[in-house]
């Protein structure tokens, strides 16, 4: 049995998903693959529950028998917070996770496996540094923009060969908060309100959600994102909402490559799909980014759907 066969579970609020593949080669090879629904209405004891049962089902497809046989990574949204002496989950945004031991108790529905976990932007970031389009950066930013906004920091090359190992490395930071730009301030007294309690957060601006809010708000029509973004050459709403957020997005990150300074930004998410992105959007983080030029590389994610959950397998 390879040692490097390794299973990811990429936990949202929507679906799970769970692979088991073999990380010793140049690309990764995918030996099992299986998705549920989170089900997060019916509450945390559920998704501990649904989660174990998906980790040996896919073990189980890829021919391991069961779960011991390779290491264990989580990614999901949100961090952990060590403050009560118990490590509990924070700042995700599905709620009925947070404050609660998700590591510890999923580690118990598996028979007290040891279980890596990591945001979901990180893993995301980590997967398109290791094999994606990050590929050989020394310091990439992964940036999650979907139902939330997220990003996560790896350092790579020659920097993550000092951090140890041969493979890019996930920075979590000293509070397991590095890359949440998604919950940066922009507008606290005026912003939309957010999940996490505050006001005018990115999140309420850029992701898919607010987006189609926005639209829904000043026209009184629903469209979804990429009916919007269709309709933006004869429709003015659409048009104008675009560029308003376009605008944001431009200021917003960069910021974070003025005080990073990334070789390579990588979006995912849905809302990663519009192609004003790499257009509009790359202009307006030129125009306001604090250089003479943006030389950073604004691309779009070369693994797709599968980065999260491949990212979260590379954990352990």
């Amino acid at each position: 049995m390879s040692s490097e066969l390794r299973i990811g579970v990429d936990l949202g609020g929507t679906k799970t998903e769970a692979v088991v593949v073999d990380a010793s080669g140049a690309d990764p090879r995918v030996l099992a693959r299986r998705r549920i629904s989170t089900e997060r209405e019916r509450g945390y004891d559920h998704i501990v529950e649904a989660t174990a049962r998906l980790v040996v089902d896919v073990a189980r497809e890829a021919g391991l028998g069961d779960a011991s046989l390779a290491p264990i990574g989580v990614g999901m949204p949100g961090s952990i917070s060590t403050r009560s002496g118990q490590e509990l989950v924070k700042n995700s945004n599905t709620t009925c996770l947070n404050g609660r031991p998700f590591r510890a108790d999923l580690a118990r529905a598996l028979g007290g496996r040891a279980i890596a976990f990591a945001n979901d932007a990180n893993c995301f970031a980590l997967a398109e540094a290791t094999w994606g389009a990050a590929r050989g950066a020394r310091v990439a930013f992964g940036v999650i923009l979907g139902t939330g906004v997220g990003g996560g920091v790896v350092i790579g090359g020659d920097f993550g060969h000092e951090l140890g190992g041969r493979r890019p490395r996930a920075w979590n930071g000293a509070q397991g908060i590095a890359g949440e730009w998604g919950h940066v301030v922009l507008d606290p007294v005026a912003g939309p309100p957010c999940y996490c309690g505050r006001r005018g957060c990115i999140e309420t601006y850029l992701s898919g959600p607010s987006l189609e809010r926005g639209y829904a708000e000043r026209t009184g029509r629903t469209k979804r994102l990429h009916e919007i973004a269709a309709a933006a050459d004869e429709d003015a709403d659409a048009r104008e909402l675009l560029q308003e957020r376009i605008e944001i997005f431009g200021r917003a990150l960069a910021t974070v490559i003025d005080v990073l300074d990334p070789d390579v930004v990588v979006l995912g998410g849905g809302v990663s799909n519009l192609d004003i992105l790499y257009r509009d959007g790359v202009a307006a983080v030129a125009r306001w980014v604090f250089n003479d030029g943006l030389e950073t590389k604004i691309v779009k994610h070369a693994l797709g759907d599968s980065a999260g959950v491949l990212g979260a397998a590379l954990l352990s």
